[in-house]
């Protein structure tokens, strides 16, 4: 289906259950979903470069519109060319909106019906981001897919607050439907309600009658317990438009990608495989291995035997802690590596158990595999 901006499509070509397979279409990429866009937060992936990120067969990952305004200012990038260009990635590019920082920066921030008034975390000046500039510094920018300015309350907050959010949220998203946008930039627009299905459901009817090219479930993986978050995914994604993508921002683990993909969600991101990679963390079809774990030190095995990445192809689980204990900047690079391409497989796995109607019993096989061989502990 033709998505309502010019260049944008996106097709479901299989569906088992509630889980379905496509393609999402923009002016740069065809996204095979279910997909996971790594977090390339200022305009890089932690210590990858754009081809290897893109040898994890990812075709489309995000940039923080919040870091970037500040640092190096949107204007720079777009002197570059775009963020694409400046960093040299050839492929989609989501640009979120600054709408998380309202929720992570809560010390250094005030808020009202017009914007955010911000504290610079870099240099403590005063920062003002309404919906109008969140959409001019991601047209300048250039990305394919721009996130509304949303506001995103806290894990537990009070039904009130989350009201709150959900008024502000929509009233934001109208906003900036009326803000420019760049040639050939969509717009993906954001669901709030916490765990509160009734809410969510309120809130979805008043975004999915607004003209975006995508829908958004934010809010999730701030705190609420991990079974609310599955139970609400359960009941909300598959009523969210069938004929646009689906997005849950910033979820999640291997087992939130799993109960996601079988709920019908098609894009996920999550700062995760990258940022336990730093913490000398392999996440692998047996499960996470820690790799400063003294059991490994003589192991010539690679950290996943199933894997076909450069890493577990080339590097033994010995020679990685070794790297992870002596703090050497290569255990970052190469447990990255190893991380995204992980998620690269769970997901083309998981597509080809959709095609082939057998999603229920690959998921269910799979977690049991992941949670049986786990090193860190209780398994989330």
């Amino acid at each position: 289906m033709t998505l309502p901006t010019p260049g944008f499509s996106f097709e479901v070509h299989a569906q088992d259950g509630d889980a379905r397979t496509g393609t999402f279409t923009t002016t740069r990429a065809a996204i095979e979903t279910p997909a996971f866009m790594p977090v390339g937060t200022q305009a890089t992936v932690k210590s990858q470069t754009p081809a290897e990120v893109a040898a994890t067969g990812a075709r489309i990952i995000l940039a923080n519109t919040y870091h970037l305004w500040l640092r190096p200012t949107a204007e720079r990038v777009r002197h570059f060319g775009g963020v694409q260009r400046f960093m040299r990635w050839p492929h989609a590019m989501l640009t979120d909106s600054g709408g998380y920082q309202v929720f992570s920066l809560a010390d250094l921030r005030t808020i009202d019906d017009d914007g955010v008034t911000f504290k610079s975390h870099l240099d403590g000046a005063k920062l003002r981001l309404t919906p109008e500039e969140s959409m001019r510094v991601q047209a300048l920018l250039g990305s394919d897919v721009a996130m509304v300015l949303d506001v995103c309350p806290p894990g537990g907050a009070e039904r009130k607050v989350i009201e709150d959010a959900m008024r502000r949220t929509t009233l934001w998203a109208a906003r900036c439907l009326a803000s420019p946008a760049a040639d050939g930039q969509a717009r993906f627009g954001i669901v709030q309600g916490g765990a509160h299905v009734d809410l969510r459901l309120a809130h979805l009817a008043d975004i999915a009658a607004l003209p975006f090219d995508g829908i958004a479930l934010g809010g999730f993986s701030v705190g609420e317990p991990i079974p609310e978050m599955y139970q609400a995914l359960t009941e909300i994604v598959p009523k969210l438009p069938s004929e646009k993508p689906r997005y849950v921002m910033g979820v999640g683990t291997p087992y939130d990608l799993i109960h996601g993909m079988g709920a019908g969600v098609d894009l996920f991101d999550c700062v995760l495989p990258t940022r336990n990679a730093r913490n000398g963390q392999a996440l692998t079809w047996g499960g996470r291995v820690n790799l400063k774990q003294a059991r490994h030190r003589d192991d010539e095995s690679p950290v996943d035997a199933l894997c076909e990445c450069p890493v577990c192809t080339t590097y033994s689980r010995g020679y990685l802690r070794h790297l992870v204990v002596a703090k050497e900047m290569l255990a970052a690079r190469l447990c990255t590596e190893h991380n995204l391409h992980f998620y690269g497989a769970l997901t083309r796995a998981a597509r080809a158990a959709i095609r082939e109607q057998r999603y229920t019993q690959w998921a269910a096989e799979t977690v049991a595999r992941m949670r049986g061989g786990d090193e860190i502990g209780a398994a989330t």
